[in-house]
């Protein structure tokens, strides 16, 4: 799953202990995610992107194929 949150992030100018500490999970959670090496709990991407005020999907492509008919 790629995603925008290092970009979010760097933005804001918040080290990822300072969102971690926001958002309620490690350091290492966030470097984690940012690193595509973890795939956020439903929650999690939900608080992650009510702290930046932004929809999941700006946050979050799922890289997904499209299912066909």
């Amino acid at each position: 799953m790629n995603n925008e949150i290092d970009v979010y992030r760097e933005r804001t100018g918040l080290s990822q202990g300072d969102l971690a500490t926001a958002v309620g999970v490690s350091r290492q959670t966030i470097n984690a995610v940012e690193r595509d090496r973890y795939d956020p709990s439903l929650e999690l991407a939900f608080k992650l992107a009510a702290y930046f005020d932004c929809r999941i999907e700006a946050l979050f492509d799922p890289d997904i194929e499209p299912v066909g008919e």
